[in-house]
């Protein structure tokens, strides 16, 4: 496993947040808290799409919010959208059992890379602070609002691979979701569900790994 480059996902994998039982409730409260009026029917105006953008593009949660705005005749300006998103996804961070041991293994194995479905900007950056793990453990960290892909689409993968040096059919990634980080295993890359292979169980995963051929 000597080319191996081992990706975590963050949430859920890593780190678990308080999710807001309403997300758009959130948002709303937030706007108008920054004297922006919020339809009646803001919660059918958030869930609508806003944006057209290729199939596995990751749309701003902030530029959706802002269309989502404009598509009931609302203005949000200096930058209100933003900071609403990002006031009302800030949330405590726990940082999961066996998570820092299992970053810490994969950085003996070789190259570590991070790489998180996120539509809020600044959102990853701000979770790594507040939890236990230490940004300098990861040799690259990708967003998909950084890189504008979402798992499982290949050039989210590709944009971590490219960040390690190696190639997308170098990455086992390790993540909860079959359908968002076992994505990987449609280009040749491996994965890891910690569903199935907990986290303080992923060090001997990963020395077998290695002593496969």
């Amino acid at each position: 496993m000597s080319d191996t480059a081992v990706v975590f996902d963050l949430f859920g994998t890593l780190v678990a947040i308080e999710d807001s039982p309403e997300p758009a409730a959130a948002v709303a409260n937030e706007l108008d808290a920054r004297g922006v009026a919020v339809p009646d029917d803001w919660a059918a105006a958030y869930r609508e799409p806003h944006i057209d953008a290729p199939d596995g593009a990751e749309i701003p949660l902030p530029a959706h919010v802002a269309a989502a705005l404009d598509s009931r005749g609302i203005d949000a300006p200096n930058n209100a959208a933003r900071r609403a998103v990002v006031a009302a996804f800030d949330q405590s961070v726990e940082t999961r059992d066996g998570a820092v041991e299992a970053v810490a293994a994969a950085s003996e194995a070789g190259s570590v890379g991070l790489l998180s479905n996120c539509a809020v900007p600044e959102l990853v950056g701000r979770t790594l602070d507040r939890a236990e793990l230490d940004r300098d453990s990861f040799d690259a960290i990708v967003a998909s609002v950084a890189c504008g892909w979402r798992k499982p689409d290949e050039r989210a993968f590709a944009a971590v691979a490219r960040q390690l040096g190696v190639e997308t059919a170098d990455l086992l990634v390790v993540g909860d979701s079959e359908a968002t980080d076992g994505g990987i295993v449609d280009h040749s890359g491996r994965f890891v569900d910690v569903t199935e292979t907990p986290l303080a169980d992923l060090p001997a995963r990963l020395s077998e790994e290695q002593r496969c051929p």
